[in-house]
């Protein structure tokens, strides 16, 4: 019995959209390691993806210092807006 060797992800074995619903599950550590070894693929290859990435990551150190209390009503309110526009806007899987 022979075995095969499987053969390195490419970055366009997944699309950007797929790569994009990754990346929550990639940074809390639970992407299966065929899935990390996709998305990895997929941020190597593409700019925009990998640009993507590292504002989500970002926009985590920043708000992890915002505490509840330092965000004006009115800013907090604005967002939670954006926040039901975007969610209601999506498209249903």
């Amino acid at each position: 019995m022979r075995l095969r060797r499987r053969r390195r992800p490419s970055g366009h074995d997944i699309n950007c959209q797929q790569a994009v619903s990754l990346v929550a599950a990639y940074l809390d550590g639970a992407l299966a390691p065929d899935d990390l070894a996709l998305f990895e693929a997929h941020m190597d290859e593409c700019d925009h993806c990998h640009e993507h990435l590292r504002q989500i990551e970002a926009t985590i150190l920043v708000t992890g210092e915002i505490r509840a209390e330092d965000l004006d009503p009115l800013a907090r309110e604005d967002l939670m807006s954006l926040y039901r526009r975007w969610r209601d806007d999506r498209p249903v899987s």
